[in-house]
């Protein structure tokens, strides 16, 4: 969340960057509820000083034998602690108030994210690869919500029988290869310097109140009736390991990834995308998280940047990238970019990837501190980033579309044939 003292000398400043997020935000509700809070908190201040004094001096006066102005001391001090009881309430009421309005209220956007209003004002940065012109080549691209079904490598129809729309089955060489997807991209940011972690799939609501997912986002998630919510991400597992703690600066930037199976409600997205495998309520991502210095988290979330692309490099698949304005950022980011892969069934890029600096948003959340003695005394929060590497079923639809074959057959990209046992094709069955 911001900081308090932050928003209390930079009102303009947040008014501003919420205006520019399409935010709501009550400055004159934060104004009562910072006044109602620092004005208890100076109440309760000289009422314990005065209690302090009070006691004190009631010992001096039962030894000087003034036992009625000790009486009256006594009275004084009883009186103190009754008002402190209801000034404290008051002053919890307006801290928890305080904490609520700042749990809904989004990231700072860092300076250098563009201002606009939604995806239409993303500029982009860079393209790498050229796609395919299936008409030059003397055939009819399919998408891969019709080529996977031909090939026997996607079930629509029965994952709807097993479970409901919005769900995948995968079966023979389509199974082996999502796994080698997901040992490929796992592979791949190990040998990058990244600590894979196995995370369990389910988060408490304190794990996903540190990312920013609870309270504001409740309803896109699944949960139990045990108080437990099925992930959206491994950046909520993976940003939480260290919650609570105080890092030694000689440990950053620390960099994890995990593959996890992810669950979104995907409550307000009725409608879009509901053919094949881009918007699902279940699918599979490899993550990656890095807890960074401040002074180095933006050159650290380049090159986060660079190890999504490598995965897209490596998998021949044409992309661009695009850094996203003010009003298409996430709720936790102060700067994204995303990797927009190229599907020829949509005749355009679709996000892969989403990279993102949290800065200390997410951090002050979940209490995650570092500390560097020879810098500076105590200890500061710590910058957290995240980023796809990648979201899997979209890695395979792009490799489906991208990489099919006049026959009707789908190429293996090279770098995936050890992760499939050897099979470079796959062919119907």
């Amino acid at each position: 969340m911001l900081d308090i003292k932050f928003v209390r000398d930079n009102q303009e400043a947040v008014a501003e960057a919420m205006k520019n997020r399409h935010a709501s935000w009550d400055a004159s509700r934060f104004s009562e509820l910072d006044e109602t809070r620092r004005a208890a908190i100076a109440k309760e201040e000289a009422l314990q000083a005065e209690r302090n004094a009070t006691s004190k001096s009631i010992g001096q006066m039962m030894a000087a034998g003034r036992k009625d102005e000790a009486e009256s001391a006594k009275e004084r001090v009883r009186a103190i602690n009754d008002e402190l009881a209801v000034i404290g309430k008051d002053r919890e009421a307006a801290d928890e108030a305080l904490r609520e309005l700042l749990l809904g209220t989004p990231n700072m956007p860092a300076d250098s994210t563009p201002v606009g209003d939604d995806e239409d004002d993303n500029p982009e940065v860079r393209r790498w690869g050229t796609p395919r012109d299936f008409a030059a080549e003397g055939f009819e691209m399919k998408p891969h919500w019709d080529l996977g079904p031909e090939l026997g490598i996607i079930d629509f129809e029965r994952a709807v029988k097993l479970a409901a729309s919005r769900f995948i089955l995968l079966g023979g060489l389509g199974a082996r290869l999502e796994r080698a997807l997901i040992n490929f991209m796992a592979d791949t940011h190990a040998s990058r310097g990244y600590k894979e972690w196995w995370c369990p799939a389910m988060a408490n609501a304190e794990t996903l109140t540190g990312t920013g997912q609870l309270p504001k986002f409740e309803e896109d998630l699944f949960h139990t009736t045990e108080g437990l919510y099925l992930i959206p991400t491994a950046e909520v597992q993976l940003t939480n390991i260290h919650a609570g703690e105080v890092l030694d600066a000689s440990q950053l930037p620390l960099k994890y990834c995990a593959f996890t199976p992810c669950f979104r409600e995907e409550a307000g997205s009725a409608g879009r995308d509901t053919r094949g495998l881009i918007r699902v309520h279940q699918f599979d991502k490899v993550e990656m998280v890095k807890y960074a210095k401040p002074e180095e988290s933006f050159d650290d979330l380049e090159a986060m940047v660079a190890d999504a692309e490598n995965i897209l490099q490596l998998l021949g698949l044409p992309y661009r990238v695009i850094s996203l304005c003010t009003g298409d950022i996430g709720f936790s980011a102060a700067k994204t970019y995303d990797l927009e892969v190229w599907l020829p069934s949509y005749n355009g890029y679709k996000e892969i990837s989403s990279c993102s600096n949290c800065t200390d948003f997410q951090a002050r959340r979940a209490n995650i501190k570092y500390r560097d003695p020879a810098n500076f005394k105590g200890s500061r929060y710590v910058h957290t980033l995240n980023g796809s590497g990648l979201a899997v079923g979209r890695t395979m639809a792009a490799v489906i579309e991208n990489y099919q074959q006049p026959d009707g057959s789908i190429k293996v990209p090279n770098v995936l044939v050890p992760y499939m046992g050897g099979v470079d094709v796959i062919a119907p069955e």
